[in-house]
Protein backbone atom coordinates (compact mmCIF):
# COMPACT_ATOMS: atom_id res chain seq x y z
CA UNK A 1 0.00 0.00 0.00
CA UNK A 2 1.34 3.39 -0.98
CA UNK A 3 2.17 5.62 2.02
CA UNK A 4 1.81 9.38 1.45
CA UNK A 5 4.92 11.48 1.98
CA UNK A 6 3.09 13.72 4.43
CA UNK A 7 0.28 12.91 6.83
CA UNK A 8 -0.31 16.52 7.92
CA UNK A 9 -3.81 16.52 6.43
CA UNK A 10 -4.77 13.75 8.84
CA UNK A 11 -3.39 15.53 11.89
CA UNK A 12 -6.71 17.11 12.84
CA UNK A 13 -8.78 15.97 15.80
CA UNK A 14 -10.68 12.75 15.14
CA UNK A 15 -14.41 13.38 14.70
CA UNK A 16 -16.08 11.63 17.60
CA UNK A 17 -18.41 14.02 19.42
CA UNK A 18 -20.06 13.13 22.68
CA UNK A 19 -23.83 12.52 22.54
CA UNK A 20 -25.84 15.62 23.35
CA UNK A 21 -27.55 15.30 26.73
CA UNK A 22 -29.43 18.57 27.03
CA UNK A 23 -27.32 19.60 30.02
CA UNK A 24 -24.61 21.34 28.01
CA UNK A 25 -24.00 25.05 28.05
CA UNK A 26 -24.13 26.80 24.68
CA UNK A 27 -20.33 27.10 24.72
CA UNK A 28 -19.95 23.37 25.38
CA UNK A 29 -22.36 22.62 22.55
CA UNK A 30 -20.32 24.73 20.14
CA UNK A 31 -17.05 23.06 21.17
CA UNK A 32 -18.39 19.51 21.02
CA UNK A 33 -21.13 19.32 18.41
CA UNK A 34 -20.17 21.95 15.82
CA UNK A 35 -17.73 19.63 14.05
CA UNK A 36 -17.89 20.51 10.34
CA UNK A 37 -19.37 22.59 7.55
CA UNK A 38 -20.63 25.99 8.70
CA UNK A 39 -21.07 24.63 12.21
CA UNK A 40 -17.32 23.99 12.11
CA UNK A 41 -16.67 27.49 10.84
CA UNK A 42 -18.78 28.94 13.64
CA UNK A 43 -16.76 26.96 16.18
CA UNK A 44 -13.55 28.26 14.59
CA UNK A 45 -14.94 31.79 14.73
CA UNK A 46 -15.69 31.41 18.45
CA UNK A 47 -12.19 30.10 19.08
CA UNK A 48 -10.56 32.84 16.98
CA UNK A 49 -12.54 35.57 18.72
CA UNK A 50 -12.05 34.38 22.30
CA UNK A 51 -8.56 32.95 21.86
CA UNK A 52 -6.78 35.49 19.65
CA UNK A 53 -8.81 38.55 18.67
CA UNK A 54 -9.57 39.54 22.25
CA UNK A 55 -6.01 39.39 23.50
CA UNK A 56 -4.91 42.62 25.26
CA UNK A 57 -2.76 43.88 22.37
CA UNK A 58 -5.49 43.61 19.71
CA UNK A 59 -7.70 46.52 18.66
CA UNK A 60 -11.08 45.09 17.60
CA UNK A 61 -13.33 46.81 15.08
CA UNK A 62 -16.88 45.60 14.42
CA UNK A 63 -18.86 46.41 11.28
CA UNK A 64 -22.64 46.19 11.45
CA UNK A 65 -25.05 45.86 8.55
CA UNK A 66 -28.51 44.41 8.24
CA UNK A 67 -31.33 45.24 10.62
CA UNK A 68 -29.81 43.88 13.84
CA UNK A 69 -30.98 46.53 16.31
CA UNK A 70 -34.76 46.32 15.64
CA UNK A 71 -34.92 42.75 17.07
CA UNK A 72 -32.87 43.84 20.09
CA UNK A 73 -29.43 42.46 19.22
CA UNK A 74 -27.98 45.77 20.38
CA UNK A 75 -29.25 45.18 23.91
CA UNK A 76 -28.74 41.40 24.02
CA UNK A 77 -25.33 41.19 22.33
CA UNK A 78 -23.57 44.40 21.34
CA UNK A 79 -24.03 46.30 24.61
CA UNK A 80 -22.68 43.36 26.71
CA UNK A 81 -19.74 43.05 24.29
CA UNK A 82 -18.92 46.76 24.65
CA UNK A 83 -19.18 46.49 28.42
CA UNK A 84 -16.80 43.50 28.34
CA UNK A 85 -14.25 45.50 26.33
CA UNK A 86 -14.71 43.25 23.29
CA UNK A 87 -15.47 46.10 20.86
CA UNK A 88 -13.03 49.00 20.50
CA UNK A 89 -14.55 50.78 17.48
CA UNK A 90 -17.44 50.27 15.10
CA UNK A 91 -18.74 50.99 11.63
CA UNK A 92 -22.52 50.77 11.40
CA UNK A 93 -25.27 51.57 8.97
CA UNK A 94 -27.19 54.64 10.02
CA UNK A 95 -30.35 52.53 10.02
CA UNK A 96 -29.09 50.33 12.85
CA UNK A 97 -28.42 53.41 14.97
CA UNK A 98 -31.78 54.97 14.11
CA UNK A 99 -33.65 51.80 15.09
CA UNK A 100 -31.49 51.51 18.22
CA UNK A 101 -32.92 54.87 19.22
CA UNK A 102 -36.50 53.52 19.22
CA UNK A 103 -35.63 51.18 22.09
CA UNK A 104 -33.61 53.82 23.92
CA UNK A 105 -36.38 56.41 24.08
CA UNK A 106 -39.00 53.92 25.22
CA UNK A 107 -40.82 53.16 21.95
CA UNK A 108 -42.13 49.64 21.37
CA UNK A 109 -41.39 47.14 18.61
CA UNK A 110 -43.31 43.85 18.54
CA UNK A 111 -42.97 40.28 17.29
CA UNK A 112 -45.04 39.73 14.15
CA UNK A 113 -45.13 37.54 11.05
CA UNK A 114 -43.45 37.84 7.65
CA UNK A 115 -46.64 36.46 6.10
CA UNK A 116 -49.05 39.22 7.09
CA UNK A 117 -50.72 41.29 4.36
CA UNK A 118 -48.58 44.40 3.88
CA UNK A 119 -51.39 46.32 2.22
CA UNK A 120 -53.49 45.74 5.34
CA UNK A 121 -50.55 46.74 7.57
CA UNK A 122 -50.14 49.96 5.62
CA UNK A 123 -53.83 50.75 6.00
CA UNK A 124 -53.54 50.19 9.77
CA UNK A 125 -50.41 52.30 10.11
CA UNK A 126 -48.16 49.33 10.95
CA UNK A 127 -44.58 49.09 9.65
CA UNK A 128 -42.95 45.67 9.10
CA UNK A 129 -39.28 44.61 9.13
CA UNK A 130 -39.66 40.93 8.18
CA UNK A 131 -41.24 39.50 11.37
CA UNK A 132 -40.94 42.69 13.47
CA UNK A 133 -43.78 45.21 13.49
CA UNK A 134 -44.33 48.63 15.05
CA UNK A 135 -46.69 51.55 14.83
CA UNK A 136 -45.89 54.19 12.23
CA UNK A 137 -45.78 56.72 15.07
CA UNK A 138 -42.51 55.12 16.22
CA UNK A 139 -40.84 56.60 13.14
CA UNK A 140 -42.46 59.98 13.64
CA UNK A 141 -41.51 60.14 17.33
CA UNK A 142 -37.91 59.14 16.56
CA UNK A 143 -37.70 61.73 13.79
CA UNK A 144 -39.05 64.33 16.24
CA UNK A 145 -36.41 63.32 18.80
CA UNK A 146 -33.60 63.77 16.28
CA UNK A 147 -34.88 67.09 14.95
CA UNK A 148 -35.16 68.52 18.47
CA UNK A 149 -31.69 67.29 19.30
CA UNK A 150 -30.03 68.44 16.10
CA UNK A 151 -31.34 71.97 16.43
CA UNK A 152 -29.14 72.41 19.53
CA UNK A 153 -26.16 74.78 19.13
CA UNK A 154 -23.56 72.02 19.59
CA UNK A 155 -24.72 70.38 16.34
CA UNK A 156 -24.49 73.53 14.20
CA UNK A 157 -21.18 72.78 12.50
CA UNK A 158 -19.42 70.12 10.42
CA UNK A 159 -18.25 67.07 12.37
CA UNK A 160 -17.15 63.47 11.94
CA UNK A 161 -19.72 60.73 12.35
CA UNK A 162 -17.97 59.42 15.52
CA UNK A 163 -18.32 62.85 17.11
CA UNK A 164 -21.96 63.03 16.03
CA UNK A 165 -22.77 59.61 17.49
CA UNK A 166 -20.84 60.35 20.68
CA UNK A 167 -22.84 63.54 21.24
CA UNK A 168 -26.13 61.80 20.43
CA UNK A 169 -25.17 58.92 22.72
CA UNK A 170 -24.84 61.28 25.69
CA UNK A 171 -28.45 62.41 25.31
CA UNK A 172 -29.70 58.87 24.67
CA UNK A 173 -27.92 57.67 27.82
CA UNK A 174 -29.67 60.39 29.80
CA UNK A 175 -33.07 59.27 28.51
CA UNK A 176 -32.24 55.64 29.32
CA UNK A 177 -31.43 56.64 32.85
CA UNK A 178 -34.63 58.64 33.30
CA UNK A 179 -36.73 55.77 31.95
CA UNK A 180 -34.90 53.18 34.08
CA UNK A 181 -33.81 51.14 31.05
CA UNK A 182 -30.02 51.56 31.17
CA UNK A 183 -28.18 48.97 29.09
CA UNK A 184 -30.72 49.09 26.27
CA UNK A 185 -28.99 51.29 23.69
CA UNK A 186 -25.90 50.67 21.59
CA UNK A 187 -25.43 54.42 21.16
CA UNK A 188 -25.58 54.99 24.92
CA UNK A 189 -23.16 52.15 25.68
CA UNK A 190 -20.71 53.49 23.08
CA UNK A 191 -20.88 56.93 24.73
CA UNK A 192 -20.31 55.50 28.22
CA UNK A 193 -17.26 53.53 27.08
CA UNK A 194 -16.00 56.05 24.47
CA UNK A 195 -16.31 53.60 21.56
CA UNK A 196 -16.16 55.53 18.26
CA UNK A 197 -18.97 54.63 15.85
CA UNK A 198 -18.57 55.54 12.18
CA UNK A 199 -21.31 55.51 9.55
CA UNK A 200 -19.84 55.00 6.10
CA UNK A 201 -22.94 56.31 4.25
CA UNK A 202 -24.41 58.91 6.62
CA UNK A 203 -27.06 60.07 4.17
CA UNK A 204 -28.44 56.56 3.77
CA UNK A 205 -30.72 56.40 6.81
CA UNK A 206 -33.53 58.25 8.55
CA UNK A 207 -30.93 60.05 10.68
CA UNK A 208 -29.32 61.42 7.52
CA UNK A 209 -32.74 62.26 6.12
CA UNK A 210 -33.52 64.38 9.19
CA UNK A 211 -30.14 66.10 8.96
CA UNK A 212 -30.98 66.92 5.32
CA UNK A 213 -34.39 68.28 6.33
CA UNK A 214 -32.81 70.58 8.90
CA UNK A 215 -30.36 71.82 6.27
CA UNK A 216 -33.37 73.22 4.42
CA UNK A 217 -34.14 75.22 7.59
CA UNK A 218 -30.60 76.56 7.69
CA UNK A 219 -29.03 73.89 9.93
CA UNK A 220 -25.22 73.82 9.74
CA UNK A 221 -24.57 70.15 10.53
CA UNK A 222 -22.56 68.46 7.77
CA UNK A 223 -20.84 65.09 8.10
CA UNK A 224 -17.11 65.35 7.34
CA UNK A 225 -16.54 62.12 5.42
CA UNK A 226 -12.90 63.00 4.70
CA UNK A 227 -12.26 63.21 8.42
CA UNK A 228 -14.02 59.86 8.88
CA UNK A 229 -11.69 58.19 6.38
CA UNK A 230 -8.58 59.55 8.04
CA UNK A 231 -9.75 58.94 11.62
CA UNK A 232 -10.57 55.29 10.89
CA UNK A 233 -7.19 54.83 9.22
CA UNK A 234 -5.53 56.52 12.21
CA UNK A 235 -7.10 53.97 14.58
CA UNK A 236 -5.62 51.07 12.62
CA UNK A 237 -2.28 52.85 12.09
CA UNK A 238 -1.84 53.39 15.81
CA UNK A 239 -2.99 49.86 16.64
CA UNK A 240 -0.13 48.53 14.52
CA UNK A 241 2.48 51.26 15.10
CA UNK A 242 2.15 50.75 18.83
CA UNK A 243 3.22 47.13 18.48
CA UNK A 244 -0.27 45.69 18.63
CA UNK A 245 -2.60 44.02 16.15
CA UNK A 246 -5.79 44.95 14.34
CA UNK A 247 -8.86 42.72 14.10
CA UNK A 248 -11.97 43.08 11.95
CA UNK A 249 -15.21 41.42 13.05
CA UNK A 250 -17.69 41.82 10.21
CA UNK A 251 -21.40 41.20 10.66
CA UNK A 252 -22.96 41.11 7.23
CA UNK A 253 -21.17 43.09 4.54
CA UNK A 254 -21.93 46.10 2.39
CA UNK A 255 -20.55 49.56 2.92
CA UNK A 256 -19.64 49.12 6.63
CA UNK A 257 -17.48 46.10 5.75
CA UNK A 258 -15.60 47.94 3.04
CA UNK A 259 -15.16 51.09 5.13
CA UNK A 260 -13.54 49.06 7.90
CA UNK A 261 -11.28 47.10 5.56
CA UNK A 262 -10.28 50.09 3.40
CA UNK A 263 -8.32 51.52 6.32
CA UNK A 264 -5.32 49.46 5.23
CA UNK A 265 -5.34 50.57 1.56
CA UNK A 266 -5.73 54.13 2.82
CA UNK A 267 -2.62 53.67 4.97
CA UNK A 268 -0.56 51.78 2.37
CA UNK A 269 -1.73 52.76 -1.11
CA UNK A 270 -2.93 56.33 -0.62
CA UNK A 271 -0.81 57.66 2.25
CA UNK A 272 2.24 55.56 1.30
CA UNK A 273 2.90 54.35 4.83
CA UNK A 274 4.47 50.96 5.47
CA UNK A 275 1.91 48.41 6.64
CA UNK A 276 0.94 44.81 5.88
CA UNK A 277 -2.81 44.59 6.56
CA UNK A 278 -5.26 43.62 9.29
CA UNK A 279 -4.17 40.68 11.42
CA UNK A 280 -7.51 38.99 12.12
CA UNK A 281 -10.59 38.68 9.91
CA UNK A 282 -13.89 37.23 11.11
CA UNK A 283 -16.97 37.59 8.95
CA UNK A 284 -20.51 36.33 9.35
CA UNK A 285 -22.32 36.53 6.02
CA UNK A 286 -24.94 34.79 3.92
CA UNK A 287 -23.58 36.21 0.65
CA UNK A 288 -21.82 34.14 -2.01
CA UNK A 289 -18.39 35.21 -3.25
CA UNK A 290 -18.90 34.15 -6.88
CA UNK A 291 -21.45 36.82 -7.81
CA UNK A 292 -18.99 39.66 -7.25
CA UNK A 293 -20.85 41.33 -4.42
CA UNK A 294 -18.90 43.08 -1.69
CA UNK A 295 -20.70 41.23 1.08
CA UNK A 296 -19.36 37.91 -0.20
CA UNK A 297 -15.77 39.03 -0.83
CA UNK A 298 -13.38 36.60 0.86
CA UNK A 299 -10.36 37.32 3.07
CA UNK A 300 -8.19 35.91 0.28
CA UNK A 301 -9.52 38.57 -2.06
CA UNK A 302 -8.89 41.16 0.66
CA UNK A 303 -5.22 40.06 0.75
CA UNK A 304 -4.85 41.09 -2.90
CA UNK A 305 -5.90 44.63 -1.94
CA UNK A 306 -3.55 44.82 1.04
CA UNK A 307 -6.52 44.80 3.42
CA UNK A 308 -5.48 41.60 5.22
CA UNK A 309 -1.92 40.59 6.06
CA UNK A 310 -1.16 37.53 3.86
CA UNK A 311 0.90 35.96 6.61
CA UNK A 312 -2.16 36.07 8.88
CA UNK A 313 -4.56 34.45 6.42
CA UNK A 314 -4.85 31.30 8.59
CA UNK A 315 -6.36 33.62 11.23
CA UNK A 316 -9.30 34.44 8.94
CA UNK A 317 -12.69 32.78 9.29
CA UNK A 318 -15.85 33.25 7.24
CA UNK A 319 -19.06 31.81 8.68
CA UNK A 320 -21.81 31.44 6.08
CA UNK A 321 -24.68 31.97 8.45
CA UNK A 322 -27.37 34.46 9.41
CA UNK A 323 -25.92 37.02 11.84
CA UNK A 324 -29.03 36.67 14.01
CA UNK A 325 -27.97 33.06 14.68
CA UNK A 326 -24.21 33.54 14.94
CA UNK A 327 -24.01 36.78 16.95
CA UNK A 328 -25.74 35.48 20.12
CA UNK A 329 -23.60 32.32 20.07
CA UNK A 330 -20.39 34.28 19.54
CA UNK A 331 -21.38 36.68 22.32
CA UNK A 332 -22.18 33.84 24.71
CA UNK A 333 -18.95 32.02 23.89
CA UNK A 334 -16.84 35.11 24.59
CA UNK A 335 -18.58 35.97 27.85
CA UNK A 336 -18.68 32.35 29.03
CA UNK A 337 -14.91 32.21 28.55
CA UNK A 338 -14.64 35.05 31.07
CA UNK A 339 -13.22 37.45 28.51
CA UNK A 340 -13.03 40.94 29.97
CA UNK A 341 -10.80 43.77 28.78
CA UNK A 342 -10.60 47.33 30.08
CA UNK A 343 -12.18 49.73 27.58
CA UNK A 344 -9.64 51.43 25.32
CA UNK A 345 -11.83 54.57 25.13
CA UNK A 346 -10.56 55.23 21.63
CA UNK A 347 -12.92 58.13 21.01
CA UNK A 348 -11.01 60.20 23.56
CA UNK A 349 -7.74 59.38 21.78
CA UNK A 350 -8.83 60.16 18.21
CA UNK A 351 -7.33 63.68 18.07
CA UNK A 352 -3.89 62.36 19.03
CA UNK A 353 -4.21 59.40 16.64
CA UNK A 354 -4.93 61.81 13.79
CA UNK A 355 -1.92 63.96 14.72
CA UNK A 356 0.32 60.89 14.59
CA UNK A 357 -1.07 59.86 11.20
CA UNK A 358 -0.46 63.35 9.82
CA UNK A 359 3.10 63.27 11.19
CA UNK A 360 3.78 59.85 9.66
CA UNK A 361 2.39 60.95 6.31
CA UNK A 362 4.45 64.15 6.30
CA UNK A 363 7.60 62.24 7.25
CA UNK A 364 7.29 59.75 4.37
CA UNK A 365 6.60 62.61 1.92
CA UNK A 366 9.71 64.46 3.10
CA UNK A 367 11.81 61.30 2.76
CA UNK A 368 10.59 60.72 -0.79
CA UNK A 369 11.22 64.35 -1.71
CA UNK A 370 14.81 64.03 -0.43
CA UNK A 371 15.22 60.80 -2.40
CA UNK A 372 13.79 62.41 -5.53
CA UNK A 373 11.03 59.80 -5.78
CA UNK A 374 8.04 61.98 -4.87
CA UNK A 375 5.51 63.08 -7.46
CA UNK A 376 2.11 64.58 -6.69
CA UNK A 377 0.69 62.67 -9.67
CA UNK A 378 2.26 59.34 -8.75
CA UNK A 379 0.99 57.82 -5.45
CA UNK A 380 3.45 55.99 -3.27
CA UNK A 381 3.72 52.29 -4.18
CA UNK A 382 1.83 49.92 -1.90
CA UNK A 383 4.66 47.39 -1.63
Amino acid sequence: MHEPKSRRHLAGKAISPQPITGNETAAELVRNAFTAYNGGRLREACELLAGKMLQPEVTVGVSLSGALTPPGYGKSCLVPLIEAGAIDWMVSTGANLYHDTHHAIGLKLHAGSPFWDDVELREQGVVRIYDIVFDYSVLLETDKFYRRLLRLPEFQRPMSTPEFHYRVGRYVAGIEQRLGIEGTSLLAAAWRHAVPIFTSSPGDSSIGMNVAELALEGGKLVFDVNLDVNLSAAIVWQAKEGGGKSACWILGGGSPKNFMLQTEPQIQEVLGLSEAGHDYFLQVTDARPDVGGLSGATPGEAVSWGKVDPERLPDAVVVYCDSTIALPLLTHYVLAAGTRRPPRRLYERLPRFLELLVEGFAQQRDERIREGTFSEDDPAPRF
